[in-house]
């Protein structure tokens, strides 16, 4: 894939209305949502679940792509078909999590450096053969006392780069993912300093390593109050923060921007979404890339009855990607909820 077929991938992504359903988990995540459920996490109920969640109907109208584990994307559903080729048909972009997820970072305690580049070039190849056209990876950056270090911020924004690099050199769009944790009692300026100083970091490796920014989209977190702030910021506070942090550290030729849910309710990611794309225009476009944000509902509803409930737990995940592909053009309303 040359550089101009990465820039239409890339564009593909940040489709109008549309963003991304990550459905990335590891084994070990996805066991704890099983149990949170009472579903054995066996390899077929995990096939299982996820074929309920790719073969929504209509889930393309509202969903461009789906960031996908490495075990999902080798499985196919329960008549053969592998789930490649399904998203494919149904005019969706097949992704893959890359990473080998975040580690201590040595001499920092509190702090962690997401690992995974050794072997990466030779796994980026085998996904990029087996049907993927991007790759994420994805950092965390902890708020707390004296940190994050400027060590942090800088090995993981290396990192980042690093992987972006290996991915086009193969043909893949890179999605970029330095996550802010919502994790503590921070209030919405100190959440704002840090995202403001990962970003330019991240920013600042990407051009180091001639990352073609136009074939690549960042995976933000939003600037938000901690989770156990006292006094945490409302909405509109939330959108300007973040549309403001964004404007001063993100280039306007990056290719697009997608947020994660962080840990927010469903509603409260769809809703913060929404007003953030309402204070446009904008030099890119913003859309979700939310997990938990659109499969908790349907998450819920399936391990009721795994069997019986797959149409029902499919129009839950239906009306999340909808509120969320109306937020990602600023046209979400609540009263929609209830409809």
């Amino acid at each position: 894939m040359n550089d101009r077929q990465m820039v239409s991938v890339a564009d593909a992504m940040l489709a109008e209305g549309k963003g991304i359903l990550a459905i990335d988990e590891s084994t070990g995540t996805c066991r704890k949502r099983f149990d949170s459920i009472g579903v054995e996490c066996t390899e077929e109920n995990r096939r299982a679940y996820r074929e309920m969640l790719l073969t929504t109907p209509g889930l393309g109208k509202y969903v461009s792509g789906v960031i996908l584990y490495d075990e999902t994307l080798r499985q196919s559903t329960a008549d053969g078909k592998p789930f490649v080729k399904y998203l494919e048909e149904a005019g969706i972009l097949p992704g893959i999590k890359v990473d080998t997820g975040a580690h201590p970072l040595a001499g920092h305690p509190g702090e962690k450096v997401t690992e995974g580049l050794d072997g990466l070039r030779a796994r980026l190849e085998e996904y990029r053969g087996l049907g993927a056209r991007f790759a994420k990876w994805r950092a965390v950056i902890t708020l707390g006392a004296e940190i994050p270090s400027t060590a942090c911020l800088q090995a993981n924004a290396h990192a980042l780069a690093r992987y972006a690099a290996l991915c086009q050199e193969v043909g893949l769009v890179p999605i970029v993912e330095p996550e802010v944790l919502m994790d503590g009692d921070h209030g919405l300026d100190e959440c704002f300093d840090v995202t403001e100083a990962t970003l330019h970091s991240v920013f600042n490796q990407l051009y180091e390593q001639n990352i073609l920014l136009e074939g690549t989209v960042l995976k933000a977190s939003m600037v938000i109050s901690g989770a156990d702030a006292s006094d945490r910021a409302g909405v509109e506070e939330v959108a300007e923060a973040t549309v403001q942090c964004l404007l001063n550290t993100v280039p306007a030729a990056l290719g697009g921007i997608v947020f994660l849910s962080g840990g927010q309710s469903d509603i409260d990611a769809t809703v913060h979404l929404d007003a953030i794309n309402r204070l446009g225009p904008l030099p890119w476009p913003l859309s979700f890339s939310y997990g938990r944000a659109l499969q908790a509902p349907a998450l819920r509803t399936w391990g009721e009855n795994p069997a019986g409930n797959v149409a029902a737990a499919q129009r839950k995940l239906a009306h999340r990607a909808r509120m969320n592909g109306l937020a990602a053009l600023g046209e979400y309303d609540r009263s929609l909820e209830s409809r």
